[in-house]
């Protein structure tokens, strides 16, 4: 049971009702945070993914006192007081170095996590890449290649493959996209599978898209790296109840129109209904009575000119 608040005013009112469940919801704001430990790397890492996700990003610099998957209280607290459903945490130890923590939540309770232990080595951040950038707030194209991605069973890949669709997909509220503003790609692949002991790793790559004339009606298209590089090893993974995951996922329907039974509608617009009726007694079918056809009406016509023949013998 979802804990009911009052509203005191009507600012908070109008905060509450910005909150609620609605038929097409908000983009999804992302939040991204550091842990007490947080190697260079991580913050670096981080401050490339809030780039990316634009305007529908928060971040914050000081250092929280957080174990997601020990106690992930303060990670719901801070999703509720930012209306935030997706959560980027990054942390660094001993046992788990330049991890970064993918979480989503639902009703502000976290939904599921799943950790991504980031490759100092092969990391590049944006401005080691030079050239030009895309534009803020544009939808990136979205590949992934790789098996693990395509597992029938729901893994750390497929999870992997959910969260980094949400972290970068942006505002979706419109169908109609432009083709100008498809200027870069996010590329996720996965390494194939050598065995149980060994999970394969999942490389992150962004390209910009140029195209330039090619002496025939499609241009041609050419890719350039935009940065960041990251390598990424799965690790571990929490997964959504079944209960709250079906609750999450159900969709109203306010706006689906109900299909009206033995209705058409014709080439020219017109509405065709079909009436299915039982069988019908025809001998108890009552005609419509006209004072022309009254039978009283012609005895008294033939009454009525029985004396004028009379008349006419007798002259």
């Amino acid at each position: 049971m979802l804990r009911q608040i009052k509203p005191r005013n009507a600012r908070s009112k109008r905060a509450l009702e910005k909150k609620a469940p609605k038929v097409v919801e908000n983009p999804k704001t992302a939040l991204f945070l550091r842990g007490t430990t947080c190697s260079q790397v991580v913050q670096d890492a981080l401050t490339d993914l809030y780039s990316l996700r634009q305007p529908l990003a928060k971040k914050f610099t000081k250092k929280n006192a957080i174990h997601p998957f020990e106690d992930p209280a303060s990670l719901e607290f801070f999703s509720e007081k930012n209306d935030t459903s997706l959560l980027v945490f990054g942390s660094t130890s001993k046992k788990r170095p330049h991890t970064l923590t993918l979480a989503r939540t639902f009703a502000s309770k976290i939904l599921d996590m799943l950790e991504l232990h980031l490759d100092p080595e092969s990391y590049r951040r944006v401005s080691q890449f030079k050239g030009r950038k895309f534009a803020v707030g544009l939808r990136p194209m979205m590949l992934f290649s790789g098996t693990a991605f395509e597992s029938p069973v729901a893994n750390e890949y497929t999870m992997a493959k959910s969260m980094l669709i949400d972290l970068f997909k942006g505002d979706t509220s419109s169908d109609k996209i432009d083709v100008e503003g498809l200027q870069y790609i996010v590329s996720v692949s996965a390494d194939e599978p050598v065995g149980d002991a060994v999970k394969p790793a999942i490389h992150l790559r962004i390209y910009l898209i140029s195209t330039k004339r090619s002496g025939q009606r499609l241009p041609r298209v050419e890719v350039e790296e935009m940065g960041p590089r990251m390598d990424f090893r799965v690790g571990r993974m929490q997964e959504p109840e079944e209960a709250v995951l079906k609750e999450a996922m159900k969709q109203p329907k306010v706006g689906e129109e109900k299909t009206k039974k033995n209705v058409t509608t014709d080439t020219l617009g017109d509405k065709i209904g079909r009436i299915h009726l039982g069988r019908q007694d025809l001998s108890e079918l009552q005609t419509r009575k006209m004072k022309g056809l009254k039978r009283s009406r012609d005895l008294e016509e033939e009454i009525s000119s029985a004396p004028a023949e009379e008349k006419r013998r007798k002259k």
